[in-house]
């Protein structure tokens, strides 16, 4: 095996491995609401790029809990996901409640030392129509 072919398979490995803990963050945390497991997906010094959200690991469990407080229903469902170097890009359908027409959601996470370190998100209401015919989600 030459150098080139083992730090490819290294690098691809790695992205698998990101993209996996973005997966089963925004699965365990989001959907089942299991905050208290927080720590395995998330640094405690999170950086947050959210304009509604201070920094940590803390803020962000909190807010998680009293938005499914709320929202017991809510959840994100995956449809896009792709890894560069430490960044994990995920695109997702957000929905409040079954039969919501819910939200697209672009969340942009950091990786450093096996936790997501940074995050930035955007989103917009799922239009009913759009002028292509191609759904935005």
């Amino acid at each position: 095996m030459n150098v080139t072919t083992a730090t490819t398979t290294a690098t691809a490995t790695d992205l698998a491995t990101a993209r996996e803990l973005v997966r089963d963050y925004l699965e365990t945390v989001w959907n089942q609401g299991r905050t208290d497991l927080a720590g395995r997906y998330l640094a405690e010094d999170l950086a947050q790029h959210n304009p509604n959200l201070p920094d940590g690991r803390a803020a962000l469990t909190a807010f998680v809990d009293g938005l499914r407080a709320q929202l017991p229903e809510l959840r994100f469902e995956l449809r896009r996901l792709a890894a560069d170097g430490d960044l994990v890009f995920a695109h997702s359908l957000f929905t409040a409640a079954p039969g919501d027409d819910g939200r697209a959601v672009i969340d942009v996470f950091r990786l450093e030392g096996g936790l997501i370190a940074e995050h930035w998100d955007l989103n917009e209401a799922v239009p009913a129509t759009t002028a292509s015919g191609r759904p935005v989600v």
